[in-house]
């Protein structure tokens, strides 16, 4: 049945581009899409990784913390995930734990850091780690960052040290605790030979042994491959 609410033919209207309609349809709507995916994993790649669900493969991008924790290629696997839509198109973060995306969803709060930085953030360790950082005011953590110059990684530690509940009185002692984990050592001693935060969890992602010293081996003969 025919309405005539518009005098305009078909051929008059413009499409909008596909990302574009999703961008508004969904802040129409008020909520965020795609939330979470399950499904097997089809390929792991540095920086991102594909996981098909309900015959869908999606392309997620993901920090190094995050890649080390899937399983191999065939198997099982959950991310919580958080879609940013651009004119270039849609673009999917995921995250192994809750801390890991709401720690992302404050990185890029912060004027001067995009989503692609944050990840590069989180790559350089567990959640827990930066936000001892932040506590701390350790902003050389941050300024090791790729893409991160000390403005902006001075923004990081007093805007982040708000949201997370950090006290600002010098004279509150801050505890931070630093854990004996074979993984944390071992990636300490890559960081000490030079490496970068997100290199040195790339190599440990791959890296095998028990202790610190069969890790930090493991992790350095993987440079040589």
């Amino acid at each position: 049945m025919r309405t005539a609410r518009s005098s305009r033919r078909p051929s008059d209207e413009v499409a909008a581009p596909p990302a574009q309609k999703a961008s508004a349809a969904a802040e129409t709507a008020g909520v965020r899409v795609i939330a979470s995916v399950r499904g097997p994993v089809v390929t792991r790649l540095p920086g991102d990784v594909v996981i098909e669900a309900a015959g869908v493969g999606y392309r997620v991008n993901v920090s190094t913390e995050t890649l080390a924790s899937l399983p191999r290629a065939g198997e099982q696997a959950t991310l919580l995930t958080h879609l940013i839509l651009r004119d270039d198109g849609m673009h999917l973060y995921g995250f192994a734990t809750q801390a890991e995306r709401e720690l992302f969803l404050m990185l890029i709060g912060v004027q001067g850091v995009g989503p692609k930085v944050a990840l590069a953030v989180l790559s350089g360790g567990a959640p827990r780690e930066l936000l001892n950082a932040i506590a701390t005011g350790d902003i050389a953590r941050f300024q090791a960052v790729p893409g991160i110059g000390k403005r902006t990684a001075e923004r990081i530690v007093v805007e982040l040290r708000e949201k997370v509940g950090v006290p600002n009185d010098l004279d509150e002692p801050i505890t931070v605790t630093r854990g004996d984990d074979p993984r944390h050592v071992a990636r300490d001693g890559l960081l000490e030979l030079g490496f970068q935060p997100a290199e040195a969890q790339t190599l440990l992602a791959a890296a095998e042994g028990e202790t610190a010293e069969e890790l930090l081996a493991s992790a350095l003969r993987g440079v040589k491959r």
